[in-house]
């Protein structure tokens, strides 16, 4: 009989010549297990996705009992379905006064295309400034405001008029001009290593953009929903966008994402002409009513607050020669690994161990802490002892840091 690995890759488009290839049969909380048994502990949640954890009882009831009521119905914006408009409203609740207009749609991707034909269409400019070490989504709008040339280089020409400033640069707001139609960032970047932003530069940045007209997008793609200690990131900086952009954790495990305005800025995609934007699936209502879930899961139960405990746990216990520093907030963590340390024998190791972990696209010296948010602290005391632990061998084995 053909193996699921040979049926994989054959006929499931790859990303990669090495894929991990891991063999899943379920995932409970932080854990995830393959066909033999096998326990890992999951450091990624599928990319900042499983905020409150795999197969939540209560994410998973919200999707059973959705679905026995109603799946796809209609195109997006038609008709009125209640798990959209109650996640819209527990949203809404949680944002500023000026973010209460959502726009549902399927992946942070879109939610990014949304808001750059938004900025333009709000503005009528064209210009758009993004952040070197950026990474926004593979679609080719987003990836027109990749910081980088490896994954946009073959398939030129994308987007014109996008130009790229240096993080925490004051010296690039100048770029911002009466031409900009948007400033594309995230207050913490996530791919180049989780680089928190200088508070006065962020507060400079929508200075500029209020001065000259320019929206200001934030993509809390991967930060929001609790990730770095405050439900969404920006609220550490006390600095609000004209567009947020969310997705990944966002919907407890079920693909969704949304970008939001004030009602003013997403009107101008109802008209001259209608139909501005559309989607089909955006706001799925079996989506929807697992994110409502997800949401009330992670304000009933604290889980932001928490995060920052947690943070401060994984801190205290990751003591290492191999470590050269931790950056990051909350259970957004990137472990820099020291020059010389052998980090594919490390990342095997703890592969045999147990632990999956990832690296970033822009930071290849250190590694990703992204746990669930449910993660208790006992799991993070083990953890960290198989992370030791491996690093211990590493070094056993090499001879060298």
């Amino acid at each position: 009989m053909v193996s699921q690995r040979t049926l994989f890759l054959q006929h499931v488009g790859q990303t990669s010549l090495c894929p991990m290839g891991l063999e899943v049969e379920r995932a409970s909380g932080i854990y995830i297990y393959d066909t033999q048994g096998k326990e890992y502990i999951d450091l990624v949640s599928g990319v900042s996705v499983s905020n409150v954890g795999h197969c939540h009882p209560k994410i998973v009831e919200a999707i059973k009992n959705q679905v026995d009521k109603y799946m796809h119905l209609m195109v997006y914006g038609e008709f009125i379905q209640q798990p959209q408009v109650n996640f819209a409203k527990k949203i809404a609740d949680n944002l500023p006064t000026t973010l209460q207009s959502i726009y549902f749609v399927n992946s942070g991707s879109e939610a990014i295309e949304g808001a750059l034909k938004l900025a333009k269409r709000f503005t009528g400019r064209r210009q758009m400034l993004a952040f070197k070490n950026a990474y926004h989504g593979s679609t080719h709008g987003a990836l027109s405001l990749y910081g980088g040339s490896e994954l946009n280089s073959a398939v030129q020409p994308l987007l014109p008029e996008v130009f790229f400033m240096d993080f925490n640069s004051e010296e690039c707001l100048s770029l911002i001009t009466n031409k900009t139609a948007c400033v594309v960032m995230e207050v913490i970047q996530a791919e180049a290593g989780v680089i928190i932003g200088n508070a006065d530069f962020i507060n400079q940045v929508r200075h500029k953009c209020n001065e000259t007209g320019a929206l200001l997008i934030f993509d809390e793609i991967q930060t929001g929903f609790g990730r770095t200690g405050k439900l969404f990131a920006f609220e550490h900086f006390q600095v609000i966008p004209d567009i947020l952009c969310l997705a990944k954790g966002m919907g407890g495990g079920m693909p969704i994402g949304a970008f939001i305005a004030s009602k003013e800025i997403m009107g101008t995609l109802t008209t001259n002409p209608t139909l501005g934007h559309i989607t089909t699936f955006g706001g799925h209502p079996v989506s929807c009513a697992a994110g409502l879930a997800a949401l009330n899961l992670i304000l009933e139960e604290e889980l932001s607050f928490k995060s920052l405990q947690k943070e401060e746990l994984f801190r205290r216990l990751l003591k290492h020669q191999a470590i050269e520093t931790i950056r990051g907030k909350g259970l957004l963590l990137a472990v820099e690994l020291k020059a010389g340390f052998n980090k594919d024998a490390f990342f095997k190791r703890c592969l045999e161990k147990g632990v999956i972990y990832d690296y970033f696209l822009f930071s290849q010296t250190s590694f990703r802490i992204a746990p669930p948010l449910t993660i208790t602290f006992e799991e993070i005391e083990k953890t960290t002892k198989l992370l030791l632990e491996a690093m211990d061998e590493v070094i056993f084995s090499t001879g060298k840091i």
